[in-house]
Formats: structure tokens, C-alpha cells, sequence
């Protein structure tokens, strides 16, 4: 598919299966900079246009056997790196440091103790501000070549970086809103350290989304669309919408378990967005084939093959 990432200039997330990786892309595309998550275990290179990697964090611990490691070859050298949380104790490892289970559970808000405000990436920070920990193991010590640029009186190692190489690590959260400095954090590493313009906002990203899909498909082509009536299956629809015009065939299934009067004003809602859809009433067939099943996984199964039919035989 085409690049959709506009004017190739994009910030990676190496995602390890936190809970606040998401909440990373967000603050990041509030300072109008595209950022794309992908799996730790899905990256072989660069993509085009990237200015940075962040490593999120984790539930694993980089003591167990079976942690993610990805290799960082690519990447260190080529691009800054920032670790966060997990991410900084994977560098710390990977570094030849040492990472242990903390005595307690660093869970919750801290206050910078020390802050080396002359490091690119606490610059604007204050002594005293406010970090959200969230983590069961703490880093003893770094290795070699990292030098420790900031610290709480419990978390000696909260922050460090690489000296001569643009890679950094925080064992907090600059991104949830108990730090209270976190925004100035990220926009030094996005902004000053990673030199991203800001430029970008989701506008932007429809539009290439639209240019991309009248390139693929063709002139005379035609889709076939199946809506469910939320906001995924609605959004790739209005932006079909917009690109190929009433060559885009949506169908609306009502399988008998939508909310009283649901079916007709998911309907009306997508007449209005001027969208070109066909609404089917098949409750009877799926109520039917429900009939007698009380295992959930013979129940998905069920509705998946009765959503299967009925759209093969709407679509003809």
C-alpha cells in the first residue's frame, strides 16, 4: 500500500504490549506530528521519513527468558532512540547493566530529585516536577557509556542517556497526565532532538488516505463495503466515500441484536453522511442459527457464517 505517512516524516513506536503505547502516539500527534505503532516483533527497517523511535513500555520484565529484545542495530546511529519505562531498562541491558526486582513496586506519582537541565531532553524542566512510575523491576546499574541525567529519591537511574549518541531512557511516564512536565519532555525529544517540523495534522492524514485509495483503485472499479454502524467500519467508509464517490456499495446487516429502532436511524445517519448503502433485515436468519447454542465460540462462528451468506447474497 502507498506510504500514507505525510510528508514522510513520521515518528516509529516499538510497541511491547503497554497499556499506555496509544496514549505515546497521542501526545505526539497533539504537537502535529504522525506517529505509527507497530509490534516489537514486526520491525526489520526504518520506514521512509522517520525522525525517531520511542520503545514503550511493557507488562514483561527484561529479566525473563522469553522478553522482547528487539535489535536495535537500525536504528541506533541512524536515528534518535528514546526508552521508555521498559523500553530504558531494555537499553540498560542490552548495555551490559543490570535490571532487578525493585524492593517495592514503583507504582505511582515521584518528583524529580535531581534534573540535569543542560541535556536536550530536559530542557524547560524544573527540580521537583511531578512523574508517574509504573514498573516492578529498577535498573541497578547502566553500563558503560550511559550517564544519569535525572532521579527521584527512590529511582537513582529515572532518566540517562548515551553519551555521543542520541539515545536516551526514562523509567517513568511522560506521557500519562501525572507527569506534569511530561509534555515539555516529549516535544524536546519529537521537536529539538528529533528536528520534527509539526506540521502535521489528521486532516493531513485523510487526505493522503484519499489520494492513496483513487490511486489503487481503479477508474472504473467498484467496491463492496460491509458496515457494522461503528466508527471503524463508518470511517472507511466516508473515506471511500470521498474518493471514489457512488462507486462505493455499503451494506448494513440488521442481525436481530441492535437496540430497538437501531437499524433505522444507523440508516437515516448514513443517507446523511450521503453514503450509498443498502440496509438488509436478516434477524430471523441469525436468531436461527443461535438457536440451541450456548457455547460462545460455536456462537461466533454462527453469526460470522450467517454474516457471510447474507452478505454474499446482498452483494450480488
Amino acid at each position: 500500500m502507498s506510504d500514507l505517512r505525510p510528508n514522510s516524516e513520521n515518528i516509529l513506536i516499538l510497541d511491547f504490549g503497554s497499556q499506555y503505547t496509544q496514549l505515546i502516539a497521542r501526545r505526539i500527534r497533539e504537537i502535529n506530528v504522525y506517529s505509527e505503532i507497530i509490534p516489537w516483533n514486526n520491525f526489520t527497517a526504518l520506514p521512509n521519513g522517520c525522525k525517531g523511535v520511542i520503545l514503550s513500555g511493557s507488562p514483561h520484565s527484561v529479566r525473563e527468558e522469553n522478553a522482547p529484545k528487539p535489535d536495535l542495530s537500525a536504528i541506533i546511529g541512524n536515528v534518535p532512540l528514546l526508552g521508555v519505562c521498559y523500553g530504558a531498562q531494555y537499553l540498560a541491558v542490552r548495555n551490559g547493566g543490570d535490571v532487578q526486582t525493585s524492593d517495592s513496586r514503583e507504582y505511582g506519582r515521584a518528583n524529580l530529585s535531581v534534573v540535569e537541565t543542560s541535556d536536550e531532553l530536559l530542557v524547560g524542566m524544573t527540580l521537583g516536577s511531578q512523574v508517574w512510575m509504573s514498573h516492578g523491576d529498577t535498573i541497578l546499574d547502566l553500563g558503560d557509556g550511559y550517564s544519569t541525567i535525572c532521579s527521584t529519591s527512590d529511582v537513582k537511574f529515572a532518566g540517562f542517556r548515551f553519551v555521543g549518541e542520541k539515545v536516551w531512557g526514562i523509567q517513568f511516564h511522560p506521557e500519562v497526565f501525572h507527569s506534569t512536565e511530561g509534555p515539555i519532555l516529549i516535544k524536546n525529544f519529537i521537536m529539538n532532538i528529533c528536528g520534527c517540523s509539526g506540521e502535521w495534522t489528521p486532516d493531513n492524514f485523510a487526505e493522503a488516505t484519499i489520494a492513496s485509495l483513487k490511486t489503487e483503485i481503479g477508474e472504473q472499479d467498484k467496491v463492496i463495503l460491509g458496515l457494522s454502524g461503528g466508527v471503524d467500519s463508518t470511517v472507511a467508509a466516508e473515506l471511500l466515500n470521498r474518493a471514489i464517490g457512488d462507486r462505493l456499495h455499503c451494506i448494513f446487516v440488521d442481525n436481530g441484536l441492535l437496540r430497538k429502532d437501531e437499524f433505522e436511524q444507523v440508516l437515516e445517519d448514513y443517507n446523511d453522511m450521503g453514503l450509498n448503502v443498502k440496509g438488509i433485515r436478516a434477524g430471523d436468519k441469525f436468531l436461527a442459527e443461535l438457536a440451541g447454542l450456548s457455547d460462545p465460540e460455536k456462537k461466533r462462528k454462527a453469526i460470522g457464517k450467517v454474516f457471510v451468506d447474507v452478505f454474499d447474497e446482498a452483494s450480488k
